[in-house]
């Protein structure tokens, strides 16, 4: 059984839920407007540049779940699901998942966004296993912590090593989906790098090594 790996922004989405989300927190006056859509903003450039801070970033993101219960998280996730990510699904992209089921291939999710945002988006896709950058809880409700290694450039290779210690998987015949120069380290490591709807960074990396390149737009 062969992994079928992918990432999720702007790869398996139309967009990226991580900065949706921000916008949203903005619509539903959950944070201030102007500030924090500016922060929100700049991150996201640091991200498509390949400067980004991620733990500056997860405190800045996390912050405005600090002290809210799972059930009012809950209703937001519910929300934002119905208002930003469906929008933003792709046809192409449950073509390809149901591909991979079909081989036989354990599919997994590995994204930078946090699990707050991408866990109810895994589920919409039907990928039993997410990894992404996880959040505190402690007594029912959110610090505004994140916990463990983020799941961002390197990290992403060292959380999934560690999953597949854990779960008796390896790379072989693996496969990787992604539009982000960010994930080259993951992109190196598997047989079939596949550059997704790629940003330019990634296409020109793509082309010289040969790599395959699709869209599911």
């Amino acid at each position: 059984m062969a992994l079928a790996i992918f990432d999720l922004d702007n790869t398996l989405i139309a967009g990226d839920s991580d900065h949706r989300w921000g916008e949203f927190l903005c619509a539903e006056g959950l944070v201030d407007p102007r500030s924090f859509g500016r922060e929100n903003d700049q991150f996201y450039q640091e991200y498509q540049e390949g400067t980004l801070d991620i733990h500056a970033y997860l405190q800045f993101a996390l912050r405005p779940l600090a002290g809210r219960t799972i059930a009012d998280v809950a209703e937001l996730q519910q929300k934002f699901m119905k208002d930003y990510v469906e929008p933003m699904l792709l046809p192409a992209a449950f073509s390809l998942l149901d591909k991979h089921r079909q081989r036989g291939d354990e599919l997994l999710i590995i994204t930078a966004s946090n699990t707050v945002i991408t866990k109810p988006i895994a589920q919409r896709l039907g990928v039993p296993t997410l990894m992404g950058c996880d959040v505190e809880i402690e007594d029912g409700r959110f610090t505004g912590a994140s916990v463990g290694i983020p799941s961002f450039r390197e990290g992403k290779v060292a959380r999934l090593t560690q999953w597949m210690a854990t779960n008796g998987h390896c790379l072989d015949g693996a496969w990787f989906y992604s539009d982000s120069h960010n994930d080259i380290p993951l992109l190196e490591k598997v047989d079939y790098p596949v550059a997704t709807d790629p940003d330019p960074q990634l296409a020109e990396i793509a082309q010289q090594r040969g790599w395959k390149i699709i869209s599911l737009r």
